[in-house]
């Protein structure tokens, strides 16, 4: 009675969620990357040992579950995307969507035919697989790491947009090897940009009704998150029926669509996706870790290690060296880049809907190619993750500690406040469109911006996010309380203050 208890789907899901959230707050008061903790929990906890969490007892419900955390997750990364600092970018996160998505494909389907001596049905899969790196690692790194700035943007972009690419890659070349009647180039080609316009037309329409609907305020209070919370899951699912797998881009789509609307709900939001999206994350890492069988991945043996060390060493090198070829970028900000490039979620995802599909199909070497994808996922995210931060100080890539002040306002309170924090050693800016008083703040040894205080070029420009504090000391006191939202809602970090009106509350 008591092993079969643990067949219960619901008992599964419950334990996967328990579990996968745990896990990280075990993972950050270790200091460790979360995805690499609860890796070793789902396998500790799965049918391999434990036999807790049994994943197969979910049936036919796993698929329509994944999609639906793994729209949440992209709706979170889109959402955290802003067209403004993509632009400063643009050349170099194409370049990585675009000629490093080849770059990756070709190279591990080589060593997967080289190494692993796979049939080259089996090695163009898993070059398919492994193109994606992933927001639900990329992003929690960098801030674990604290790399500079153009850095984390270009890092974070890239595992964004290339799970759109690279899973719709994927996905029609699965169908190639399962219909080979459809297997022509220029057919697969089609597909995957059919695909990925579908997804693109579809996130657009839905994020662009609920951008509509924040501006407008036309969602009552407190109705906000769940609307923001359907239309992501409903972007997914829709474009999914439209055109298989064509999700994923419409949940990224929606995501920036509705992250570059300027509204007040906006912070409220991110909080709340950025929490279903740590639950989501923790849940299917759980369920898919404990879904790979520990025998397959042993039986890769040294040559699964070989290929695994191709695409840190070989492949991904060659991948930045041409997409920032070029460009601004530093030999040190390429070398670190270069370094890191875990697999994430959407990699595990698309693996196990691929064993699956093959054994249907009647293809052998599923379940293999399942355990290569998730050892390359398990050791970049380990040895990556522990030795990012490590690196980045090496090659001095990390950003500076946050230190000094901003201050919005440069009349007579806001520059004695100013001189005095300056006088006792700190860095102190102050930003005021009124161009006498920032004169008056230059003539008294200030540094003084005379523009738009609630601009986020203007805020980039004084340096906010490295910021320890920014103070908003203008007489209006709404105009305090809108610089403060500003910089919660793009320049995390800083802490806030404002000057209050004592009238304003009676």
């Amino acid at each position: 009675m008591s092993g079969t208890i643990f067949e219960r789907p619901e008992l599964c899901l419950a334990l996967a969620m328990l579990v996968g959230v745990v896990a990280q707050i075990g993972a950050r008061h270790a200091g460790v990357p979360g995805i690499v903790v609860l890796l070793a929990a789902g396998v500790l906890l799965g049918p391999d040992a434990a036999n807790v969490i049994r994943p197969q007892s979910l049936g036919a419900a796993r698929p329509a579950l994944i999609g639906f955390a793994v729209a949440v997750i992209l709706f979170e990364g889109g959402l955290n995307l802003k067209l403004k600092v993509l632009r400063a970018q643009a050349l170099v996160i194409r370049r990585l969507v675009t000629v490093g998505a080849v770059v990756t494909a070709a190279g591990a389907m080589l060593a997967a035919r080289l190494v692993m001596a796979w049939t080259w049905t089996l090695s163009i899969l898993f070059g398919t697989l492994v193109i994606v790196t992933g927001p639900t690692v990329i992003a929690p790194l960098m801030r674990r790491i604290g790399a500079k700035a153009r850095l984390a943007t270009i890092l974070e972009a890239e595992g964004v947009f290339i799970d759109a690419i690279g899973a719709t890659i994927a996905i029609v070349a699965l169908e190639v090897v399962v219909e080979p009647s459809h297997g022509l180039v220029g057919t697969a080609v089609g597909g995957s940009l059919g695909r990925l316009g579908v997804g693109a037309l579809v996130g657009l329409a839905c994020g662009a009704g609920l951008a509509l609907a924040l501006t407008r305020r036309l969602v009552p209070e407190g109705l906000t998150n769940v609307l923001a919370f359907g239309t992501a899951v409903g972007a997914y699912q829709l474009s999914s029926a439209l055109a298989a797998e064509s999700g994923i881009a419409a949940a990224i789509v929606a995501g920036l669509v509705v992250g570059n609307v300027q509204s007040r709900e906006l912070a409220d939001l991110a909080s709340f996706k950025e929490q279903l999206s740590v639950l989501f994350i923790g849940t299917l890492f759980i369920l898919l870790a404990a879904a790979v069988r520990m025998s397959h991945v042993l039986a890769l043996g040294w040559p699964g290690l070989g290929v695994v060390a191709i695409l840190i060493f070989v492949v991904r090198p060659l991948n930045v060296a041409l997409s920032a070829w070029r460009t601004d970028l530093t030999v040190r900000e390429r070398l670190f880049m270069a370094w890191v490039a875990p697999r994430g979620i959407v990699a595990a995802a698309v693996a196990s809907v691929f064993a699956v599909d093959l054994h249907d199909a009647g293809v052998e070497g599923g379940p293999q190619l399942e355990a290569l994808v998730f050892l390359v996922i398990a050791i970049t995210v380990t040895l990556q993750g522990l030795s990012g931060r490590l690196v980045g100080r090496l090659l001095r890539v990390l950003r500076e500690p946050r230190a000094g002040y901003l201050v919005l306002g440069a009349n007579a309170l806001a520059r004695h406040l100013a001189t005095s924090l300056r006088d006792a050693g700190e860095q102190v800016a102050v930003i005021d469109t009124n161009g006498d008083a920032c004169e008056r703040a230059r003539a008294a040894g200030l540094d003084a911006f005379c523009a738009n205080g609630l601009d986020p070029d203007v805020l980039g420009e004084a340096q906010a996010a490295q910021r320890a504090h920014c103070i908003g000391l203008t007489p209006t006191e709404s105009v305090n309380c809108l610089f403060a939202r500003r910089l919660k809602d793009d320049f995390r970090g800083p802490t806030l203050h404002v000057a209050l009106d004592e009238r304003e509350g009676g």
